[in-house]
């Protein structure tokens, strides 16, 4: 075989290696994961992580507004430990309050992570590419509606039964119905402003093409 008839078999072999090449590099090539339909279980475990700052927020609001009418800062916590202790919540030495109320404090913003879920799911589902003020309408209907729900239908037939004690000391008798209504719309709005916190963000693998560009 002479000169030239090498070269171009050579010349074959090496595109066909390149060809080669290109057709494993595109076999293999990475494919982000990407949901298809609502991302229900991401925007849930999202909702719980994001609830705790809606809790928070709340929690400020309850202390600000309680200092400012001359009740005791932590009146609401209080309120929430008469579900467990009844009426010894208002009656603790003060060697136990303290801890009683930290205690108090951790179930609130535990029980505000849990709502976080319904909320940021209804915000995702309705609110995505929304105005803000519409965000802010889906948040005032559902935190409305779960506070509907906790007070009025687990709470009010859920304490008695399980705690013995006056009624008038009920945690729905003790809150006046436009705190905890403002209580949780706090807690919705605050939601509404660290959601996009939460926003799904697919992973992106740099390439060696890209990190060399």
């Amino acid at each position: 075989m002479d000169t030239p008839a090498k070269q171009s078999e050579l010349a074959e072999l090496k595109r066909r290696v390149g060809e080669l090449e290109s057709q494993i590099a595109a076999d293999t090539e990475y494919a982000p994961f990407r949901p298809t339909g609502f991302y229900t279980a991401y925007y849930a475990t999202t909702g719980f992580m994001l609830g705790i700052f809606g809790a928070m927020a709340s929690l400020i609001f309850n202390i600000v507004g309680s200092a400012l009418t001359g009740k005791h800062p932590l009146e609401i916590i209080r309120s929430y430990l008469t579900f467990p202790l009844g009426d010894r919540a208002f009656e603790l030495p003060p060697e136990q309050s303290g801890l009683m109320l930290a205690i108090g404090c951790c179930l609130y913003l535990g029980t505000g992570m849990l709502l976080g879920i319904p909320l940021y799911l209804a915000l995702k589902l309705w609110g995505t590419d929304k105005s803000l003020g519409t965000k802010l309408v889906i948040a005032t209907v559902v935190s409305l509606l779960i506070w509907l729900l906790n007070f009025y239908g687990i709470l009010a037939w859920l304490q008695p039964e399980a705690v013995d004690m006056s009624e008038e000391n009920l945690i729905v008798n003790r809150v006046p119905w436009w705190v905890a209504a403002a209580t949780h719309l706090v807690f919705g709005w605050t939601m509404v402003l660290v959601s996009p916190l939460g926003d799904y963000v697919p992973y992106h693998r740099v390439t060696e093409q890209e990190a060399a560009k």
